[in-house]
């Protein structure tokens, strides 16, 4: 039964590259796009997104102590406790769908329980407070506030849902944890507490976004010292590495990073290639599918729409804050608000390549289950919202 199974596979790809569309112009510019969409990506994403967190997912596995993630996010510590904690983690860092996956996948293997883990997961690229606000303003104060009060809600709920499905396994896991090794770094909690704050401090200043043209706020002040405010805590990082870490430690943290990062990496780039081939990129490329069948499909406020968006938002891949200029595109295109919201809750928190990676460190069937949570909650999200407030008749 193997061998035919391997006789399928080795048919079906030797018709599927005996029939590639070649000559077709759609299926050529696909191609191109999905490798510009990779080269993109590799050049605004690796080195100041993903290699930050791959060293932060890397010293959570090494140095945060486990007793202590066991304590506010285990599968036993108290749901008033660790919802919140896990909800709140993941704001502070307000990173995107890729960015957040080393640092999800570091608090559950060294312990956290699969309902926190998954609502730290969700809550990182999902509650991001200037994507909020920019949705606000650019989008309309209705929709803004929607979004936050439904991506507040939902780190919770799917969360909550995740641990309900394997609550049986999530008890086992608990029951075969419970030896826990004592910290014996000797170093204080103030120590690394100033050692993460100088890691998560690069992460989030080398990735602080462009604000509008003509805006004075703080966010652009910020921005306009964000390589110094950076450089401050990569001296920080410098001195507290060099002050409290011996060799042993340091070389223990890197190798935990590096094993991050073949773990993730490659994945991640790989459904980023699926992702731009499929779908084109957020700068308005085209891919394999016309985005004329996406924009006839989300107009009105049907089940059909709510679920197509929150469907095609899972699987596209967003960076920061780019969901709102697209979705800008596709109300004036005739989209509808429900389906604008469905993709706003989906969108960020899943795409294809985020996708891959949870599947690694969860497996099939918990991946699944957190991807149909988000889908479906996005998707009644929408609906709700589509009928409360209505789109003006034309």
């Amino acid at each position: 039964m193997r061998e035919r199974g391997k006789l399928a596979l080795v048919v079906a790809v030797f018709l599927a590259c005996f029939f590639l569309p070649t000559d077709s112009e759609r299926f050529s510019g696909a191609v191109m796009e999905a490798l510009a969409l990779v080269r993109w990506y590799a050049r605004e994403h690796v080195l100041l997104c993903l290699v930050p967190a791959f060293f932060i997912a890397g010293a959570i596995g090494v140095f945060v102590s486990q007793s202590a993630v066991m304590r506010y996010l285990g599968p036993k510590a108290p749901a008033w406790v660790a919802y919140p904690v896990a909800s709140a983690s993941g704001t502070i860092l307000a990173v995107c769908s890729c960015t957040v996956l080393p640092l999800f996948a570091s608090i559950h293997k060294r312990g956290a329980g699969l309902g926190p883990a998954s609502a730290f997961l969700y809550s990182g690229p999902a509650i991001n407070v200037l994507a909020i606000i920019l949705t606000a303003r650019v989008l309309g104060l209705e929709l803004g506030v929607a979004r936050a009060v439904g991506a507040i809600g939902f780190a919770v709920l799917v969360g909550l849902g995740m641990h309900l499905l394997f609550r049986r396994e999530e008890a086992e896991r608990g029951a075969g944890g419970l030896a826990l090794p004592e910290d014996d770094s000797g170093r204080r909690p103030w120590q690394d507490g100033l050692y993460f704050l100088a890691m998560i401090g690069v992460l989030v200043f080398a990735n602080w976004g462009r604000p509008a043209e003509g805006d004075t706020s703080l966010w652009a002040t910020l921005f306009a010292a964000k390589w110094w405010v950076t450089g401050g805590f990569l001296v920080l990082l410098a001195g507290t590495v060099v002050a409290w870490f011996d060799r042993g430690e340091l070389a223990e943290w890197t190798d935990a990073s590096w094993d991050f990062a073949k773990q993730i990496l490659p994945l991640l780039l790989a459904g980023v290639f699926v992702a731009g081939f499929l779908l084109g990129s957020p700068e308005g490329g085209r891919g394999v599918i016309p985005a004329e069948w996406v924009q006839g499909l989300v107009g009105g406020n049907s089940i059909r729409a709510n679920l197509f968006a929150s469907v095609v938002g899972a699987l596209m891949y967003f960076a920061t804050l780019t969901e709102v200029p697209i979705l800008e595109g596709l109300l004036a295109s005739g989209m509808g608000k429900g389906p604008a919201l469905a993709l706003l809750l989906a969108g960020p928190a899943l795409s294809l390549p985020n996708m891959l990676v949870i599947r690694s460190v969860l497996g099939t069937k918990k991946t699944l289950a957190f991807i149909g949570l988000v889908v479906v909650m996005s998707t009644l999200a929408g609906i709700l919202y589509g009928a409360l407030f209505p789109a003006p008749v034309t």
